[in-house]
This record gives structure tokens, sequence and C-alpha cells, in this order.
């Protein structure tokens, strides 16, 4: 198996981070220095920041309320708390899709690198939905902004049509197909808007409402579950 493969198979992180991984030399193949295309054969010791990494039996997929203040990474000496420090889970598991340190709510983590991989895909365009709360009233014309797509100088892209409701004087619901860094603020920003509150509240067929979660608590998906997000992803689950 291709090492950036294999890496993602052990819930580490995508495919594409893997090899970044590998670039900064922090993936060790039998005690040596792993390069692009390596490939790791049953028996060979994988070692990331120095820990052993494995394959795991059976798939977990965690639905996780990420509270304002954590940040999404695996590993930050700045950071005051991570999202792996907040979960506590005793496995290694990674996210799929990040929010950022002033946005609260759902995050689909596992130790499948295939279904992270396939939901962070933009290809794929799998809907992610958002509350999101303003500093100024809302009027049609800036909901058909949002909703027909936002030039951002910023990142150099025009966002993907996405569908937004009107839910409050200064509250909308957006839902997107794709995952550009702090998109909604960015799209906000270019409208005229500020975003005070953002809470991501449904990942594809998972949404947040149907677990009573709190802050900085997860459950793990019923088998039920996990295969209805497997097959929404086209895959086969892992077990």
């Amino acid at each position: 198996m291709r090492l950036n493969r294999y890496i993602a198979a052990c819930g580490v992180c995508s495919r594409r981070a893997a090899d970044k991984l590998i670039e900064e030399k922090r993936i060790t193949v039998n005690g040596h220095l792993a390069s692009f295309g390596t490939e790791v054969n049953d028996g060979d010791k994988v070692l990331f920041d120095g820990k052993e990494i494995s394959l795991s039996k059976e798939s977990i997929v965690l639905a996780y309320y990420k509270p304002v203040g954590v940040v999404c990474t695996e590993k930050d000496k700045h950071a005051a708390e991570t999202v792996i420090d907040n979960l506590g889970f005793s496995e290694r598991v990674t996210y799929a899709g990040r929010l950022d340190k002033d946005s609260e709510g759902l995050l689909i983590m596992s130790n499948d690198g295939k279904i992270i991989e396939a939901m962070m895909k933009s290809a794929n365009k799998h809907e992610k939905e958002y509350e999101v709360v303003v500093d100024k009233d809302l009027n049609g014309e800036i909901l058909n902004k949002l909703a027909n797509g936002v030039y951002l100088p910023e990142l150099d892209r025009t966002t993907r049509g996405c569908k937004v409701k009107r839910t409050g004087t200064r509250s909308f619901n957006i839902i997107l197909t794709q995952g550009l860094n702090r998109q909604i603020r960015r799209m906000c920003k270019e409208v005229g808007l500020k975003v005070l509150t953002l809470k991501r509240i449904r990942v594809m067929n998972v949404r947040l409402k149907d677990y009573n979660l709190k802050p900085g608590k997860y459950v793990e998906l019923s088998a039920k579950e996990k295969s209805a997000l497997y097959e929404a992803c086209g895959l086969k689950m892992r077990s």
C-alpha cells in the first residue's frame, strides 16, 4: 500500500495532508525517513512524530460538537486547546472539514481515512449546513448575493451557488457544497456583514440536533448511521 494511503487509512489525516507530513519528515518507515511513493508492506513499522501508527480493524465514526475556542488541528503548540485534546477519545481519529476557532458545531471524526477523504473532496458536493447570526438586518438582495456566489478577493475564487434561508431579522441558514477557508465569514464580509455566531448543524445525513450534544461532547454513530453515511459517500463500510 502506498504510504500516503496507509497514513490516511490509519485515521491520521487525508492523503493530501499525509503527503505534507512526509514532506515535513515527520514519518519514518522501519527507522528510515519516508519519501513519496514509499510502499508499506505487512510487518513494516510506521511512525508519525515518533509514535507508531497502524490500521484499525473496525471503522469508528463520531459526531462531535466542537466548542468555540477549540482549534481544528492535530498538534499546535500555540493553540490553547486542540480538537484532539478536547475530544479525549481513546483511539486516533481525525476530522472531515475544519471549523475555525470562533465557530462551533458538528464535526465528523473517524479513524477511516477513506471516508474522511470522500467527505472532504469538493467535487463530491456533499452538503454542510450552518446557522449564522450577523450584525445587520438582512434583505432579499443580500440573501440573493450569498446564494448566487460571491467573489472572494483574498482567495481569488467565486463561491459555488448555495441555498440560503432567512430565519430571523439578522440570522439565516446556509447550505454549502464546498469548503473554502473561512468561507461563510469571507462571503458575509463581501456583502457588508460581520458574522457574530456561526454553527454547523448538519454534515450530509448527520444532524447535530439528533444527538442532543452539548459543546465538547461526542457520540459514536450506530452501525445503521455509519452504513448510511458510507453509502452516501459511495464507499463500502470497513468492518
